[in-house]
C-alpha cells in the first residue's frame, strides 16, 4: 500500500512560519458583532431611571436586573468567542469545559424575558426570551462540544502536547500581566518579542508532536524561570526603581529570545534533515522499480 510522506517542507503542506495554513489567527467577524451586545441594553439604563423618579421600585429593579443578565450574556458571549478562537488555531484542544456560548444564549434569553415582562405578561415574556436566546445561537453559534486532534480519553503523546501548551500559554499570560503593572513599554515590547518566540515554538509543536522532548524544556522550564523572575523583578522594580535590576532582566528576557530562536531553527533544521531521508528513500524506492529520475 502506498503511503504518503509529509511533513513540514512537503509540498501543499503550511509554511514554516507564522500561523499554520487552515488555522483561525484572526477573531472571527462574530467578535465585532459581539461588542454591539454591551451597548444594546443602555435603554433600559434609561428607563430604570425614570421608573426611580416615577417611584416605580419594581419596575427599576426589572430594569436594572434585565441590563445585569444582558451585560452579563454579552461578557460570557466575548470570553465564550476568545475560547473559540484559541480552540480554533490549535491542532490538539480540549473543548471547552464551561460553554459559555450556550449559557450566554441562556442568559441573554432571561435577561430579555425580564425586561419586557412588565409589559408582555409572563406567557408573553417567556416565549418572548426562548426566541430571542435562539436568535443569539444563530447568530454566534454554539461552543466547540468535541475535542480536538485527541479522543475524549486521550492518547498520552496528545495529552503531553495539551498540557505542555496549556503550561506554556499560561507563563505567557502571567508575565504579560505581570509586567504591565510598573508600565514599561520597552520592557514590554522585549517580554513581547519572547512570547512572540515562544507561542512560534508552540505551534511548530502543533505541526510535529516529535518536536516535543526539545520543546519541553524551553517551553516549561525555561517559562516557568522566565515567569518568577518577572514577578520577583516587578515586585523589586515597583518599590525601588533600581535601574541595575532592570538592565539585569532585560539582559535576561534577550538571552531567552535568542535561545528560544536557536533552538526553533535547529528543531527546523532537524525537520529537513527527516526530509532529505524521506526524499533519498523514495529515490530508492523509485530505482527499484525501474524509474528513471
Amino acid at each position: 500500500m502506498a503511503r504518503k510522506f509529509s511533513g513540514r517542507f512537503s509540498p501543499g503542506e503550511g509554511a514554516t512560519t507564522g500561523a499554520p495554513a487552515g488555522r483561525a489567527t484572526k477573531k472571527p467577524r462574530a467578535m465585532r458583532r459581539a461588542r454591539l451586545m454591551f451597548f444594546a441594553p443602555l435603554p433600559l439604563v434609561f428607563r430604570g431611571f425614570s421608573a426611580t423618579t416615577a417611584g416605580n421600585v419594581a419596575g427599576m429593579v426589572q430594569d436594572f436586573g434585565a441590563l445585569v443578565l444582558l451585560w452579563l450574556g454579552a461578557w460570557l458571549l466575548r470570553e465564550g468567542l476568545r475560547a473559540e478562537v484559541a480552540f480554533l488555531a490549535r491542532n490538539h484542544a480540549r473543548r471547552p469545559a464551561f460553554p459559555r456560548k450556550i449559557f450566554a444564549a441562556i442568559i441573554v434569553g432571561a435577561g430579555v424575558a425580564l425586561a419586557v415582562q412588565s409589559s408582555a405578561g409572563l406567557l408573553a415574556a417567556g416565549a418572548i426570551g426562548l426566541f430571542g436566546a435562539l436568535l443569539h445561537l444563530v447568530a454566534f453559534g454554539i461552543d466547540p462540544l468535541k475535542s480536538k486532534g485527541v479522543g475524549e480519553a486521550g492518547d498520552f503523546a496528545a495529552r503531553r502536547i495539551l498540557r505542555t501548551v496549556d503550561e506554556a500559554e499560561g507563563h505567557i499570560a502571567t508575565m504579560t500581566k505581570t509586567l504591565a503593572l510598573i508600565g514599561d513599554r520597552k520592557l514590554s515590547a522585549h517580554l513581547g518579542a519572547l512570547t512572540t518566540s515562544a507561542e512560534a515554538m508552540i505551534r511548530d509543536l502543533q505541526d510535529d508532536p516529535r518536536d516535543l522532548t526539545a520543546a519541553r524544556k524551553y517551553l516549561g522550564v525555561y517559562l516557568m524561570g522566565a515567569r518568577d523572575a518577572t514577578q520577583k523583578f516587578v515586585g523589586l522594580y515597583e518599590k525601588t526603581r533600581d535601574r541595575d535590576a532592570r538592565a539585569d532582566y532585560e539582559s535576561l528576557i534577550d538571552d531567552l529570545v535568542k535561545n528560544f530562536n536557536a533552538q526553533r531553527q535547529a528543531l527546523l533544521a532537524n525537520d529537513r534533515d527527516d526530509l532529505d531521508v524521506e526524499i533519498d528513500v523514495l529515490r530508492d524506492r523509485l530505482r527499484y522499480e525501474g524509474v528513471k529520475n
